[in-house]
C-alpha cells in the first residue's frame, strides 16, 4: 500500500527542483543553435538564452518568471492501493513544490481570484496493469499555451494539410511564444484526444524521434518547414524557430483528421517520479 504523504513530499521536491532547471536535453538543442546560427541578432538572442539557463541551473533560481499550470500526467496500476486519496496526494504534492514559486492559478477563469498555492493542478490518469506508480510533472506557461491551436481537418487534407496546419499556428503564433519553441502534435482521435497527444508529445525526450517511420519523416518535415517561416529566436529572424517537433498520432473516425499543436518555449521544465511496490 502506498503512503499519500510520501507520493505529496516526493512530488513537491521533483517540482521544486525541476521549476529552477530547464530540460538538459532542451539546453543542448539551444546550444546547437546557437554554435549553427549565422543571423548576427538571433545569434545574440541564443547566447542570452542558453547563459539564462546556466545561471537559473547554477543558482538555484528560476529560468522563467511563469512557473506555470502544474500538468500531471499519472500512470497507475490497477492493482495499486493507496492509504488515503491519491488525487489529494497530489494536490498537496503541487502545493508544497509551488511553495516558493510564483503563484498563477485562478479558482475561476472569469471571477480571477488567485488560489495563492498554483493548485489544483491539470491531471490525467492512465490505468496500466500492475501495482506500479508512475507521475509525470510539465510546468505549462501561459505565453506559449496562448499560442497552440486546434484544426479539425477533412481526410482529404492529408499529410500536406496536417504540416499546413502546424506552419499556420507557429506564423500566427510569431514571437509570442518566446521561439525557439518546442512543438508537441497529436493527429487523430477526437478534437479532445488529439490535445492531449499533443501535452503527451511534450513528454518525449526532446529531439528523440518517433519509433514510427511515417510520423519521424513528418516530424522532420514539420521542422523543416517551420523553420523556414524565419521567425527565428525571440522573432528577430534566423534558422531557428524550432528546436524540436514530436508527433503522437491514435486511431480516428473515418470522417475526421484532428490535429492539435501546444507550443512549449524553451524554458521546458519537467520532472518524472516512478514508484513501485517496493515502495509501498
Amino acid at each position: 500500500m502506498y503512503r499519500c504523504e510520501d507520493i505529496s513530499a516526493r512530488l513537491a521536491s521533483a517540482i521544486d527542483s525541476a521549476l529552477k532547471k530547464i530540460d538538459p536535453y532542451v539546453v543542448k538543442l539551444l546550444e546547437a543553435a546557437e554554435r549553427e546560427e549565422t543571423d548576427e541578432r538571433a545569434k545574440w538572442a541564443l547566447s542570452q538564452i542558453t547563459e539564462n539557463a546556466r545561471i537559473a541551473a547554477s543558482g538555484d533560481c528560476y529560468p522563467c518568471q511563469d512557473t506555470g499550470t502544474a500538468m500531471l500526467f499519472v500512470k497507475v496500476g490497477q492493482d495499486a492501493s493507496f492509504d488515503g486519496c491519491l488525487a489529494d496526494a497530489l494536490i498537496r504534492g503541487v502545493r508544497g513544490g509551488y511553495r516558493e514559486a510564483r503563484k498563477s492559478i485562478v479558482a475561476h477563469p472569469l471571477r480571477r481570484v488567485n488560489t495563492g498555492d498554483n493548485a489544483p493542478p491539470v491531471i490525467y490518469y492512465d490505468v496500466v496493469p500492475g501495482s506500479g506508480l508512475e507521475v509525470t510533472f510539465l510546468a505549462k506557461g501561459a505565453g506559449s499555451e496562448n499560442m497552440g491551436g486546434v484544426r479539425m481537418l477533412t481526410p482529404s487534407k492529408g499529410r500536406e494539410g496536417v504540416v499546413r496546419a502546424v506552419v499556420d499556428i507557429v506564423r500566427e503564433a510569431g514571437a509570442n511564444p518566446c521561439p525557439p519553441v518546442l512543438l508537441g502534435i497529436g493527429i487523430g482521435g477526437t478534437m479532445d484526444k488529439a490535445c492531449l497527444l499533443s501535452k503527451l508529445a511534450l513528454m518525449r525526450r526532446c529531439g528523440e524521434p518517433s519509433s514510427d517511420k511515417d510520423d519521424a519523416a513528418l516530424e522532420a518535415d514539420i521542422l523543416d518547414a517551420v523553420n523556414a517561416l524565419g521567425i527565428g529566436a525571440q522573432g528577430l529572424g534566423g534558422a531557428h524557430t524550432a528546436l524540436a517537433c514530436a508527433v503522437e498520432t491514435y486511431p480516428t473516425h473515418i470522417g475526421m483528421l484532428p490535429v492539435a499543436v501546444t507550443i512549449q518555449c524553451h524554458s521546458a521544465r519537467h520532472a518524472h517520479l516512478s514508484f513501485t511496490e517496493e515502495d509501498a
